[in-house]
């Protein structure tokens, strides 16, 4: 019974320390938010020079989808160059194991 008394008692001090009017030397030591500056809103705003080599969702989704069908030949032509290797080795096999 003591433990839920004490737990009321802290949930109690936590809820009055974040009712607590906050000044603005506590928040930005809190790392709460702070309004940009000048120099910041100037690297955040939008640069039309640079628009043209920003991706566009199309362009974007076919270089995906050829990386992955590019992704499937590599791995397609590795197995069969494993199953010609293990094929003709058995081949081999076969012939010596014969002319013998």
């Amino acid at each position: 019974m003591a433990f839920l008394s004490n737990k009321s008692s802290v949930a109690a001090a936590l809820r009055s320390h974040f009712q607590k009017t906050e000044d603005p030397v506590s928040l930005s030591r809190r790392r709460l938010h702070v309004e940009p500056g000048a120099r910041e809103k100037a690297l955040l705003a939008e640069d039309p020079i640079l628009k043209k080599y920003k991706s566009n969702k199309d362009g974007a989704r076919r270089v995906k989808r050829l990386g992955d069908v590019l992704t499937i030949v590599v791995v397609a032509g590795c197995c069969y160059e494993i199953y010609v290797r293990a094929v003709m080795r058995e081949e081999a096999r076969k012939q010596t194991g014969t002319g013998n």
